[in-house]
């Protein structure tokens, strides 16, 4: 798989197939061209943790003919740039069959490769605004909506939406024998997060919004609550055999028969409010938690990154960088048991496998060697 993106929602989809045991081959521009492509932190999701690299000047014959080369040989392309422009590189679909007729080109963009956004230059969280996101979720003390604490529309609604497209794509090659070109839009894989809700309005007409629902706010049952030592507990007790376990525990049993009365919800939180108040977050823990009444806390990065369970579950592992030394970094998020890892080596932003990747793909030591001099390969 050749990886032409370095962030948002390609490049986390390369992440997450990489992790799974694709072989991706991430493509940066060249050093010489002075290009100012965003290079991920050594820490992140970049050119590291099995993933290979080479450089490559797109804009230059030289270039495109060592990518075409590359393709050649590839079951997956993956780009982000805006609609148009590997076309206009001349790396795009109709070259890319022309060399690969089985290959797989899968566009991710804001707005999908068509309709009046199209063109648009956009982040997480325009993505999130145009599909509804924003407007439902929690409001700031100005009254606007806040600002998610999550990139959702890159990982989620895009990254995740890319490696579905992809496996499907790759499932009906099997069968078809042909390639395919996919149009993976980050604002559609929002609109599709969000259908519970857009559903209930297009059937009902009822217009969602924050405390519309149980899910945005508008019942006791499903919120957050401030502890004695000003840390935070997360409540969904949305079940009536849940809601009823946490408010005997609390001491609250009488509001049992009043779980979705839209005229006591007030009463109800400012109850739950008083009786959180009294003991330490983790205090309630301890009592609450495992008693089904759908309470966890609300962690902090430093909490998260110590939790007894995402330890249990091997989610983190070691890395080493050559320059940065050693650290710990989230592991892959395999669906199936984790076995023990050894660390991972993180690459240095310089490093690249090129000459190998090339000479694989049937590219001559003198053509590389002729291509490195022009300045189209480092």
């Amino acid at each position: 798989m050749l990886d032409l993106a370095s962030v948002g929602p390609a490049a986390r989809a390369s992440r997450i197939l990489a992790d799974y045991g694709a072989t991706v081959v991430k493509v940066s521009p060249t050093a010489k061209k002075g290009s100012v492509q965003i290079e991920p932190p050594f820490f992140s999701y970049g050119a590291g943790r099995g993933m290979k690299r080479v450089r490559i000047d797109l804009k230059a014959a030289e270039g495109k003919e060592a990518f075409l080369a590359l393709a050649a040989k590839a079951d997956v392309v993956i780009e982000s740039y805006r609609p148009g422009v590997v076309a206009r590189l001349g790396i795009g679909w109709e070259a890319l069959r022309a060399v690969n007729p089985r290959a797989i080109l899968c566009s991710t963009s804001g707005y999908g490769q068509d309709g009046p956004r199209a063109t648009w230059a956009g982040h997480d969280i325009n993505y999130l605004a145009v599909g509804g996101f924003l407007h439902c979720s929690g409001r700031r003390e100005d009254g606007g909506p806040a600002i998610p604490g999550a990139t959702v529309a890159d990982s989620a609604a895009g990254g995740m939406h890319a490696v579905i497209a992809i496996l499907a794509a790759l499932l009906q090659r099997e069968r078809s024998g042909a390639g395919a070109w996919l149009d993976v839009s980050v604002a559609d894989g929002v609109l599709h997060l969000m259908s519970l809700h857009v559903d209930r309005f297009l059937a009902t007409g009822e217009e969602p919004g924050p405390g519309g629902d149980i899910l945005t706010g508008r019942y006791a049952c499903y919120d957050v609550y401030a502890c004695a030592d000003g840390r935070w507990l997360s409540v969904g007790a949305i079940e009536p055999a849940f809601f009823a376990n946490l408010c005997k525990l609390l001491g609250c049993a009488e509001w049992i028969p009043h779980q979705l009365d839209d005229a006591k919800q007030e009463d109800i939180r400012a109850a739950f409010r008083a009786a959180f108040a009294t003991r330490d977050r983790d205090a309630w823990i301890a009592e609450l938690a495992a008693k089904d009444t759908c309470v966890a806390p609300v962690s902090t990065i430093p909490e998260v990154a110590e939790d007894d369970q995402f330890v249990a579950r091997r989610a983190f592992v070691q890395a080493r960088h050559p320059e940065r030394g050693a650290f710990r970094q989230v592991s892959e998020v395999l669906a199936g048991g984790r076995e023990e890892l050894p660390p991972h080596a993180a690459r240095a932003a310089t490093e690249t496998d090129s000459d190998a990747l090339l000479a694989a793909a049937g590219v001559t030591p003198e053509r590389i060697a002729e291509l490195r001099a022009a300045g189209a390969v480092e």
